[in-house]
């Protein structure tokens, strides 16, 4: 299995360690002849209207829709995660390009700016005890989930945080940050 980390944009390092610790030896993703040998790609944290437009100048949009949830299992993180929703809220003006093959509507910067940025214990009954750290860095919220897609993580208020649909995954958090590899072992199982 490879394992692909979009690396035009953001935390890709940090996924690409976590991995490395796994045993996996990851393959950075920065044009589409990378991405055709990949069973798995992540697409890290970072700006999600930096990664679109690099994702849209460098022709990866359709390889990746065309491959989404099929030969090809995705894991949103943060912008990922706003990169894989179908709908996004509060985009700016002019937009911003996004693959939108999950069925789930997500709201950016949610909890506000840089300095609302927080952490928090999330239980993720899938991955069993202790709760996850949950790192939230201007971090979207998923707002609506369509059907077919499975809430797997909520904040205590009842923010969804993480969803999965089929072979894709969504986490409005940082978990390549959080010195917790579970959910990163999670994924490699899709």
């Amino acid at each position: 299995m490879a394992v692909g980390v979009l690396a035009l944009q953001g935390d890709f390092r940090e996924h690409a360690a976590v991995l490395h610790q796994l045993g996996a030896a990851p393959v950075e993703v920065r044009l589409p002849r990378q991405l055709a040998g990949v069973s798995h790609l992540i697409i890290p944290g970072g700006e999600s209207t930096t990664i679109g437009r690099l994702l849209d100048r460098y022709e990866m949009l359709e390889p990746i829709r065309a491959r989404a949830g099929r030969d090809l299992a995705i894991w949103g993180t943060c912008a990922g995660t706003i990169l894989l929703a179908r709908q996004v809220l509060d985009v700016k003006k002019g937009g911003q390009p996004t693959l939108a093959v999950m069925d789930i509507t997500v709201r950016r910067n949610a909890y506000g700016s840089q300095l609302d940025s927080f952490e928090t214990l999330l239980p993720i009954p899938l991955l069993g005890e202790p709760p996850l750290r949950g790192i939230f860095i201007r971090a979207p919220q998923i707002e609506t989930v369509g059907k077919g897609v499975e809430v797997l993580a909520r904040l205590e208020e009842g923010a969804i945080v993480a969803a999965r649909q089929g072979r894709l995954l969504a986490t409005t958090f940082h978990p390549e940050l959080a010195a917790d590899d579970r959910v990163h072992r999670y994924f490699l199982e899709l």
